[in-house]
């Protein structure tokens, strides 16, 4: 039961939950007609009144104001198109993820070419890298060849992405973040 009920919230989006005609407990409200029409300020049982008779509901648009906005519409049909437009939403939205490339200040050449070309394969799918290099022991006395190793990875990347976060030592390791190009 329990688990059923979590995957049925990711399914529907979450409309922000409106009061809707009595659930408004406030003595009277600036009321927006169903053709966005400016009604002015109306008792509240007045305008729920009205919404009745047009067949629309009266829903409270913005709470916060004084007094509350209230709009005559149709709210099932406005919940209906404000999830549709959330799902619209969510499927153009790609998800960037940030991958990790891990190096040591003794990688060699070769290697690196590779966590380069792979690094490259993830800035064009459009993910950030963070790129990691760790020392150990006594590497930390010679803090330089990892340095010059970000160097170097810096420049082989400067066609396809963009320093986000330039290399900064925190605790042993080296890290910096490289962003696709846009």
């Amino acid at each position: 039961m329990h688990n059923n009920f979590h995957r049925h919230h990711e399914r529907w989006p979450i409309v922000p939950k409106l009061r809707v005609n009595r659930e408004i407990r406030v003595r009277e409200v600036r009321v927006i007609g169903p053709e966005g029409e400016q009604l002015g300020i109306l008792p509240t049982p007045e305008a729920f009144r009205q919404a009745q008779e047009g067949g629309y509901d009266l829903v409270e648009v913005a709470p916060t104001s004084a007094p509350p906005v209230c709009r005559i519409m149709d709210y099932g049909k406005y919940k209906y198109e404000l999830s549709k437009k959330d799902h619209q939403n969510r499927r153009h939205q790609k998800s960037t993820q940030v991958k990790e490339i891990k190096l040591r200040p003794r990688t060699d050449k070769h290697d690196l070419e590779i966590k380069v070309r792979q690094i490259k394969t993830f800035l064009e799918e459009g993910n950030k890298t963070k790129i990691t290099l760790t020392y150990r022991g006594r590497e930390m006395a010679n803090q330089e060849m990892g340095r010059s190793l970000m160097s170097s990875v810096i420049e082989q990347l400067a066609d396809t992405g963009t320093i986000e976060y330039a290399p900064r030592m925190e605790g042993r390791s080296l890290i910096m973040i490289v962003a696709p190009k846009n």
